[in-house]
């Protein structure tokens, strides 16, 4: 079971596509935890332990931090826009790149249509 955290940047939508896609695995919102607007260092230590993986569109995030030292493993997607049709697009993909994401590492997902 993989503990996933959707960032307050990815239209809330997209989670409840990935929990009826992995329904062994357990997925929350920044949103929904009362999270948005955190800033980075403080959203990092309330990920710590609690999630596997982080999905974020933040391109910069990946450069901005020592990933190595995180106890969860971040998927950046790169969409054409924030609507549904768009993150339906990547959605295999995000899914097969959920299961493989190691700690400390990071993976992109990309729109074919960017």
């Amino acid at each position: 079971m993989r503990r996933i955290l959707v960032d307050e940047c990815i239209n809330p939508r997209l989670a409840p596509r990935i929990r009826s896609s992995l329904p062994q695995s357990s997925v929350d919102t920044v949103r929904e935890l009362g999270w948005a607007g955190l800033k980075d260092h403080v959203l990092i230590q309330r990920i710590e332990g609690r999630y596997d993986v982080f999905l974020t569109i933040d391109k910069g995030f990946e450069f901005e931090h020592d990933l190595k030292k995180f106890s969860f493993g971040i998927i950046v997607l790169t969409s054409a826009n924030n609507q549904m049709p768009s993150y339906e697009r990547l959605l295999e993909d995000l899914v097969r790149q959920i299961q493989l994401l190691s700690p400390g590492h990071v993976l992109h997902v990309i729109d074919p249509e960017c």
